[in-house]
């Protein structure tokens, strides 16, 4: 019952107040099955980016923390090749940092954090820690590349040559993204690591 009522509040503050570059909902009436998407931030190699991710959320949230993985395949030395993160957040204590004041808004930001500023003393993917720490610039070459491989929308509904949209075509073009990624959520991704 304490799950169901402070999901609630917690949908309710994503839905009204969510953080910049996060959009959050459940699935179906699901209450415990969340999807949220993560824009990639601006200035890293995941600009332009639409990340989303599967929240599972356990029966003794908020005691337990919620089990959050990438559904769009992301080139980070803290997310491995099936989407699992490597956060403190993400764990209770004494290997992590979990805490009931915590919720599921303040977790997607600090996933958010974590993608503009990677941790690769605390990597998940030993070979693209390496890279980010001796060879970034290949690190960023080959993170961009995934990110437009993966994660930026293929728009084809506006025409090119019409530089001025008219409000309802951003509105349907809107609507064809996140109608492509909720599709895109619900397939899990097929492509695997090279």
């Amino acid at each position: 019952m304490q799950r169901a009522s402070r999901l609630k509040r917690e949908l309710q503050m994503l839905s009204t107040e969510p953080p910049p570059g996060i959009t959050c909902w459940q699935t179906e009436e699901r209450i415990d099955d969340l999807r949220a998407q993560i824009v990639g931030g601006s200035g890293t190699p995941y600009e332009g980016g639409l990340f989303s991710l599967e929240i599972k959320v356990p029966e003794r949230y908020p005691f337990e923390p919620p089990k959050i993985r990438f559904l769009t395949p992301i080139y980070h030395p803290n997310i491995d090749n099936s989407g699992r993160i490597c956060h403190d957040a993400l764990k209770l204590p004494p290997k992590g940092a979990w805490k009931p004041s915590l919720n599921i808004s303040t977790v997607l930001s600090s996933i958010h954090l974590l993608m503009a500023e990677p941790n690769p003393d605390d990597p998940l993917m030993a070979d693209i820690s390496s890279e980010f720490k001796y060879n970034k610039q290949l690190f960023m070459e080959k993170a961009r590349k995934w990110t437009q491989e993966h994660a930026v929308q293929k728009n084809t509904g506006v025409m090119e040559g019409n530089k001025e949209n008219t409000p309802d075509q951003k509105a349907s073009s809107r609507k064809r993204e996140a109608l492509s990624a909720q599709q895109e959520a619900e397939e899990p991704a097929k492509k695997t690591c090279l």
